[in-house]
């Protein structure tokens, strides 16, 4: 694995993003060579250090993310904006042989088959995660492990109040997973009908239904309940601080170096 990997990071001006630029400043063998946000964002021209709360650090704010990629050369892109935009990153980084790591959810399967061909035809590793806490990667296993002797279950997934697509990928994920081991699971244990419209949540690969939470003071929480006669299991996973992502972020920052095709899900390199 080559040292000092250039890293560029695209959103890197929100939450997540700020996150990410402070986690890979302060890991050794990473290179932060390059920070990019939306067009319009005032602070454009900044210091990325700046505006992450720790000293200047010689690379500014830019807007212009094809500017970036020429100038600065990285060897790994990282986003966390959003899923119209992500797509249209992904490609650029792709075709200019940029390696991609992807946080943002959202996205159609279509859109990750079309990143899954560029990644191929320009041999650059792409990997897309719908969660990198490896708490919620060990909470989507044991879900998958625990399908094989619960006929039943269902996910409530809880996100703060801006987080804009629901179900949430980690619930979609999961959901999938389980049905890996048990491709359909029991018909719904509540008999009649709805009377206010989605009551039961969204219904997911095997009958998995899913509710959405959306509210203030949440980060991203789920709760995995399975059943069968007499008795239910609960595998829940909480995060309390976007600094739980970051190992997952490094990990895939320094494991997508190595790939030469899409990766999608962090439990396939954990």
């Amino acid at each position: 694995m080559p040292k000092n990997i250039k890293v560029l990071v695209c959103g890197a001006a929100g939450k997540m993003g700020q996150s990410v630029v402070r986690a890979v400043f302060a890991e050794a063998g990473l290179k932060l060579v390059s920070a990019v946000d939306r067009t319009g964002n005032p602070k454009i021209g900044t210091d990325i250090g700046t505006i992450c709360g720790i000293d200047e650090i010689g690379v500014k704010l830019t807007g212009d993310l094809k500017e970036a990629i020429s100038k600065t050369q990285p060897d790994v892109m990282v986003d966390f904006t959003m899923p119209e935009i992500v797509i249209v990153n992904a490609q650029m980084a792709l075709k200019a042989g940029v390696r991609v790591v992807i946080g943002t959810t959202g996205m159609t399967k279509d859109d990750i088959s079309e990143l899954s061909k560029l990644s191929k035809q320009n041999s650059a590793g792409t990997i897309v995660a719908p969660n990198f806490a490896i708490g919620a990667v060990l909470m989507m296993k044991f879900a998958k492990e625990a399908s094989k002797y619960f006929a039943y279950g269902e996910i409530i997934e809880y996100h703060h109040d801006k987080k804009l697509d629901a179900p949430s990928g980690t619930s979609i994920k999961t959901a999938e997973l389980m049905t890996e081991n048990r491709k359909t699971f029991g018909r719904d244990s509540v008999i009649g009908k709805e009377t206010i419209k989605g009551a039961r949540g969204s219904t997911a690969e095997g009958n998995i239904h899913i509710h959405s939470v959306r509210l203030p003071g949440l980060i991203a929480h789920q709760d995995v309940i399975l059943a069968s006669n007499g008795q239910t299991l609960t595998i829940k996973h909480d995060t309390y601080d976007r600094t739980a992502f970051m190992p997952g972020v490094l990990m895939s920052i320094k494991n997508v170096m190595e790939l030469d095709h899409l990766v999608y899900g962090l439990e396939n390199i954990v």
